[in-house]
């Protein structure tokens, strides 16, 4: 790692910042079951590829040193997985979703009590709600709502939606680097990372 601010950038990085605060959001909800024990098992064998040292990823994961070797030790008997690529223009569409749920959350940050979105967010993060077509859908129709009714408010937000709309309607084929889980937690990081710079 470069350093451990949270700048602009698409360079492949993931920072300290980012990587402690999709952590962290496991950790909370650590309890919603086996699939987010998973997810975080996952992101720590992201950054183990990426050349994190024990001490650094037990430090921003809010874990002891030996439950993270613990947990390297098990994946060492399998192959390491192709470096993932760490930059807003991809297409899959576990991506899409995740900048879709990074979105959502800004919105639902930025109008606290007023975005109707909120209790969509709310249940997608806590583990109550699952990505599927579905739920998507119910997700867009909220953003939409929430756009039209407080556009002034959520600089930036339009253009990433639209952006994201357009690429779920005519998603990519081929399949990407890491499970869906893993990417729709990066790419939720990075829009909001990128939200927050251009807001």
């Amino acid at each position: 790692m470069a350093g451990t601010e949270d700048t602009h950038q698409d360079s492949g990085a993931l920072t300290e910042g980012q990587a402690g605060r999709m952590l962290a959001g496991m950790n909370e909800v650590i309890r919603a079951g086996e699939d987010m024990r998973k997810l975080r098992a996952e992101m720590i064998k992201l950054l183990a590829g990426l050349g994190w040292t024990q001490d650094k990823i037990a430090e921003v994961a809010d874990m002891s040193q030996p439950a993270v070797s613990k947990q390297m030790a098990k994946d060492r008997a399998g192959e390491r997985p192709p470096p993932m690529e760490l930059h807003l223009d991809q297409r899959d569409i576990p991506w899409l979703e995740g900048r879709l749920w990074g979105l959502a959350e800004t919105v639902s940050e930025t109008l606290d009590e007023d975005a109707a979105c909120t209790r969509c967010v709310d249940a997608l993060s806590r583990g109550r709600k699952r990505f599927t077509p579905r739920s998507v859908d119910e997700l867009r129709r909220l953003l939409e709502e929430d756009l039209r009714r407080h556009q002034s408010r959520l600089p930036g937000c339009r253009g990433a939606y639209d952006e994201i709309s357009r690429r779920l309607d005519i998603p990519a084929k081929g399949t990407a680097t890491g499970s869906p889980s893993v990417r729709r937690a990066l790419a939720r990081e990075i829009q909001r990372d990128r939200l927050a710079v251009d807001a």
